[in-house]
């Protein structure tokens, strides 16, 4: 009797455990539904023209960054349908934010790169999730390569050297992809470590869906770089 009690025990604690992964990754995949529904409209509509504009583009980007790092410092103290609208927000911005690309590749590449970042993005979750090695060491590392992409490619703009230009975009690629699986493995990590209740879990699984759906948007345009072919 004993034996069954802990073994019901075990299959619930897998299926929460399981709920919460699932729902990290369908966050996620809407995330990036808002963000690719939003670009498609700006272009088709012909938003897009009048986000054009520096200082407009500039406030974009600003006020992702904002949403960002608001909702990062404040994960603790927000009602987790006020993360979770932030979340949305930022897709939202992004989804500006990245139309402007459908201005410079066509629409095939663009649809050929998409699908070339799921697959490595869905291989590398995978492999991050299933791994048995440790992969916090190799975190650690990757965040100061990004660091260093992001000093580089500003130091870049000043000196517009192609070759520097490349090795940034490769060093990035690589960098997105083993992020990937350093967060997937992460979130893992966190569904197994439980939660305090259910508005904590709620909370957690709005962060780990933004882990991912930054690893995933930076990958594609890193991607885009190299298989992206430009408009004539």
């Amino acid at each position: 009797m004993q034996r069954s009690t802990v073994f019901q025990r075990d299959s619930e604690t897998t299926a929460v455990q399981t709920e919460f992964i699932r729902r990290v990754y369908n966050w996620m995949a809407l995330g990036l539904g808002v963000t690719a529904l939003t670009a498609l409209f700006a272009i088709n509509s012909g938003l897009i023209y009048s986000l054009l504009s520096p200082m407009v583009m500039l406030l974009l980007i600003v006020g992702e960054l904002g949403i960002v790092v608001a909702l990062s410092a404040a994960i603790g103290r927000v009602q987790s349908a006020t993360a979770l609208f932030m979340f949305f927000a930022y897709s939202f911005l992004n989804g500006l934010t990245l139309s402007t690309v459908f201005l410079i590749y066509t629409k095939a590449s663009i649809a050929n790169t998409f699908f070339i970042t799921a697959g490595t993005f869905g291989a590398m979750s995978l492999y991050g999730y299933t791994t048995k090695r440790d992969l916090t060491s190799m975190g650690s590392f990757l965040m100061m390569g990004l660091i260093g992409v992001i000093i580089a490619s500003f130091v870049n703009i000043f000196f517009q050297s192609p070759a520097f230009y490349w090795l940034i975009t490769y060093a990035g690629v690589a960098i997105f992809v083993g992020l990937t699986a350093y967060d997937a493995q992460a979130i893992k990590a966190m569904a197994y470590a439980g939660f305090a209740g259910v508005e904590e879990e709620r909370k957690g699984a709005i962060i780990g869906a933004l882990r991912l759906y930054l690893d995933f948007i930076n990958l594609f345009l890193l991607l885009l770089r190299i298989f992206g072919r430009r408009n004539d």
